[in-house]
């Protein structure tokens, strides 16, 4: 039986949306090699080498527009070739700048498909529904291609493997990052925090209508933060714990 009917439930489905410029680098400096055996050695017996990094080791957060407040884009370079999420890299030496998307306008939905708990949701992230956000990525993509000629990577830039120098119009560009944009793992918003009709939590995030529940975790942000989302994340948790703790005397 239904215990709380709240409409908000796996709605305001957000993500942080990238889309990579790809290139080879003609020096070898790369993460290529990062998953060798002495690498992996240097990291179990000494906490060294390339597995040490974080492999996103350099980031900006930018305006694509002068009128803007605050940044719309995030630049994150990594050291390494990316595509597909790092299952279909070519071989040999690449780095990578990502053009992430901060305030996505496009939502989307997690929902139940049935009354069986093992089922698989219905999971629609309808990204770049809203024209806008791809026109956001494609000032970033063009701002990542105008960094990577500048003289800092004259002297390891190679050849553009993504989305390559031959996709040059802005609906060539725009094609691209609708096949090729990729999740930067930051989904939020499906139980939101508020006090309007979609709202799930309030302010103790407490679910509203059900007594002892609570939902401490991303989903309860009403919108993306325009940065990584784990600090955020933790801080929620933690506020949580002191919620209860205050609770339960």
């Amino acid at each position: 039986p239904v215990v709380a009917d709240l409409p908000g439930v796996g709605q305001n489905l957000q993500d942080h949306l990238a889309i990579s410029s790809v290139y080879h680098c003609t020096q070898p400096v790369t993460l290529a090699a990062a998953e060798s055996l002495v690498n992996l050695f240097k990291y179990l017996c000494f906490g060294t080498g390339m597995l040490t990094s974080n492999v996103g080791e350099a980031l900006a957060f930018v305006r694509t527009r002068p009128d803007l407040a605050a940044p719309d884009i995030e630049l994150i370079c990594a050291p390494a070739y990316y595509v597909q999420h790092g299952f279909d890299n070519p071989p040999g030496h690449g780095f990578t700048v990502g053009s992430v998307l901060l305030r996505p306008r496009s939502r989307g939905s997690l929902e139940l498909t049935g009354t069986d708990a093992a089922a698989a949701p219905r999971l629609r992230a309808n990204y770049l529904t809203d024209d806008e956000d791809a026109r956001t990525l494609l000032r970033g993509l063009k701002l990542t291609r105008r960094v990577v000629q500048t003289r800092a990577f004259d002297a390891y830039r190679g050849a553009e493997v993504l989305p390559g120098e031959g996709v040059q119009s802005d609906d060539e560009l725009l094609d691209y990052i609708r096949a090729k944009s990729e999740t930067l793992y930051h989904p939020v918003g499906t139980c939101k925090m508020g006090s309007d009709p979609l709202a799930v939590v309030d302010a103790q995030l407490r679910v509203h209508g059900v007594a002892g529940l609570r939902v401490a975790d991303a989903s309860i942000m009403p919108t993306l933060p325009r940065g990584h989302t784990h600090a955020a994340a933790v801080a929620i948790g933690e506020k949580a714990a002191d919620l209860i703790r205050v609770a339960i005397g």
